[in-house]
């Protein structure tokens, strides 16, 4: 078990440029018949580091399709954008999720992070502290309307006034909320004054310590259990003889195209789950030491269902045989 007493919970993010909705709830189809625990789309308005002129769909409604057809899983977006939606819209949209998925809705929010569609679409690319100081001051509204009969709020980026919210979630008190972000100074400090879990992509073991101490810190300054905020990891996956033949044939993938490979794709690689489905299950049991216990495969169109489903039926028994 790992050392926050759960089971470590499984899952995969499905980025949705360059795809079709058939072929995304094929997938999360396949998460569901295969035990898998969590499912997440993603929040932007343009393929990420891909062709601009191809298809990209948008991660609440193309969710709230999704859990339709997936009764089990739970699921969100990871992260919506809150730049991109005044937290009103943000509150309902999550709340009416939760109503038609009966209460299946993993809430997050992040600052927004990939400029080039701030700019394409005309949204205000705020500096990053003051796109944080949204942030907070959104999550505190939409917190206020997920309990309260009537929200006022007078912040510096939102005002609210006597404002009804009905239906509330079907999960109570509030909806569980996600911090997506590596930032020491901002968003470490934000999970831990309102989030129930944490999630970072995988980062260098020094530097993943250097976060989780910071993240301790700010909980004990907050007056809340550290234990209180989960510890989840987003990571690329790919099971091969080795490790190293797995990290070796995902960067000759990630250059086949002769596209620009996004910043930090090369750690990615370094730090993703890869080799044999032994060596992934160590990779595993090493990250649940440190108190992970909630873990997202990071998956590009076209889908890798072999691969998901190899890790369902051999890498998830041997987590689990090893009592995480």
């Amino acid at each position: 078990m790992a050392p926050t007493g759960r089971p470590i919970e499984f899952g995969i993010q499905t980025n949705l440029h360059q795809t079709t909705f058939d072929e995304v709830l094929a997938t999360w189809q396949l998460v569901e018949r295969e035990g898998l625990d969590h499912a997440w789309t993603y929040d932007h308005l343009m393929p990420l580091f891909s062709n601009p002129e191809g298809p990209n769909l948008e991660g609440w409604t193309t969710l709230a399709a999704l859990m339709t057809q997936v009764p089990r899983i739970r699921a969100g977006v990871l992260v919506p954008c809150n730049p991109f939606r005044p937290p009103i819209v943000t509150a309902k949209m999550a709340v009416t999720v939760d109503q038609l998925s009966g209460g299946r809705l993993e809430m997050a929010l992040g600052a927004g992070w990939w400029e080039p569609e701030f700019r394409h679409y005309g949204i205000e690319w705020a500096p990053l502290p003051e796109r944080l100081a949204q942030m907070d001051e959104a999550i505190q509204v939409m917190q206020s309307l997920w309990t309260q009969d009537r929200t006022t709020f007078e912040g510096a980026y939102y005002t609210i006034r006597d404002a009804p919210f009905q239906p509330k979630p079907v999960q109570q008190p509030h909806l569980p909320l996600w911090i997506g972000g590596r930032g020491k100074k901002y968003t470490l400090r934000m999970a831990a004054k309102y989030a129930d879990g944490w999630n970072v992509w995988t980062l260098p073991r020094e530097d993943y310590l250097e976060r989780l101490a910071l993240l301790d810190q700010y909980c004990e300054q907050e007056g809340r259990d550290p234990r209180s905020v989960r510890r989840s990891l987003a990571a690329r996956m790919r099971i091969d003889r080795s490790s190293e033949a797995a990290r070796a044939a995902m960067m000759t993938e990630g250059t086949a195209s002769g596209e620009e490979l996004p910043e930090g794709f090369e750690e990615l690689i370094n730090q993703a789950l890869a080799g044999s489905p032994e060596e992934i299950a160590e990779q595993i049991g090493e990250f649940a030491e440190l108190g992970v216990d909630h873990i997202v495969l990071l998956t590009d169109p076209p889908y890798d269902q072999e691969g998901l489903t190899r890790f369902a039926r051999e890498v998830v028994p041997l987590v689990r045989a090893a009592g995480l």
